[in-house]
């Protein structure tokens, strides 16, 4: 029956650039990450689905929001919101997490275009950081993880637009490359069906990877800053991958193919992220442990 209001696209955990709800986290946690999940992938099933028109899309979110929100609590068509809504309950995190993931899904249907860098930014506040939020929130972790949480989180949702500029272009008219940046080009939407990146748009694609990069110097704090030692791994390894995606995007040209992640930089990049997260806890655990060096 939640067909009637999803639209599923057939998309998964598996399809995703960096990992869900890994091993790598507490099994108690994961059932509660694969709720999140799943109402975040409804959601965006219904604001990716070209099929919908703006209007019936904003009216399907609403009734999800009403979910969350605690106004709708017993229509079985929203059973992914209801399962999201029971498990928020249990955990006692906040629910405006998933109504900010609202929020970047509504103006999905109403907003194709970019206007420039900090706009993108704020999408991505409300697109991918609820993500790492509703995640520390869930560990137990300070909110003084926020602001690195946010800048791992905005840097993902940029090297995926990025990834997918072609086809969010030819499948759904929507443009996430900043505006500005493509105008000060003499470039519009159209360069996105090219066979190949023209220059203009590789120095475009080279200043988006210049801003990811930042955001990653910025992300570099938040494993260190988790008390939670299976989380901090799982950080760690999304650094080490969004960090060899970066890579891989300034060598590779997504208009002329995918440019993605090989199950070869998941290894490398899991293997070390998380041994190095681990041993870097570890060494750091034998140095509390060593006496304190008294005067001069």
């Amino acid at each position: 029956m939640s067909q009637a209001v999803e639209t599923p696209s057939g998309k998964g955990a598996g399809d995703e650039n960096f990992p869900v709800g890994s091993w790598l986290l507490q099994a108690r946690h994961r059932p509660h990450v694969a709720a999140f999940y799943r109402f975040a992938r409804a959601i965006d099933d219904i604001a990716d689905n070209p099929a919908l028109a703006p209007d019936d899309k904003i009216a399907r979110l609403g009734r999800f929001e009403a979910v969350i929100s605690g106004a709708e609590t017993g229509d079985p068509a929203l059973e992914t919101a209801h399962r999201l809504r029971s498990s928020l309950t249990e955990t006692k995190v906040t629910a405006r997490h998933g109504l900010d993931l609202i929020v970047a899904f509504k103006r999905d249907a109403l907003k194709p275009r970019t206007d420039d860098w900090a706009d993108l930014l704020g999408y991505c506040a409300v697109s991918a950081n609820p993500v790492g939020r509703y995640l520390l929130d869930l560990h137990g972790e300070a909110v003084s993880g926020y602001p690195a949480s946010d800048a791992l989180c905005s840097a993902l949702q940029v090297l995926n637009h990025l990834q997918d500029c072609q086809d969010d272009y030819r499948s759904l008219d929507r443009v996430y490359l900043p505006g500005d940046w493509l105008a000060a080009e003499g470039l519009g939407a159209p360069v996105l069906d090219e066979a190949r990146c023209a220059p203009g748009l590789r120095r475009v694609l080279d200043r988006c990877l210049d801003g990811v990069a930042d955001l990653l110097a910025e992300a570099l704090a938040l494993p260190g800053r988790l008390r939670d030692a299976r989380l901090a791994m799982e950080s760690a390894v999304i650094l080490r991958l969004a960090q060899r995606l970066t890579v891989l995007l300034r060598r590779g040209d997504p208009l002329a193919g995918r440019v993605a992640l090989r199950r070869a930089d998941f290894l490398l990049c899991g293997l070390g992220g998380a041994g190095g997260e681990a041993l870097r806890r570890s060494l750091g655990g034998r140095r509390r442990r060593q006496p304190v060096r008294q005067g001069p």
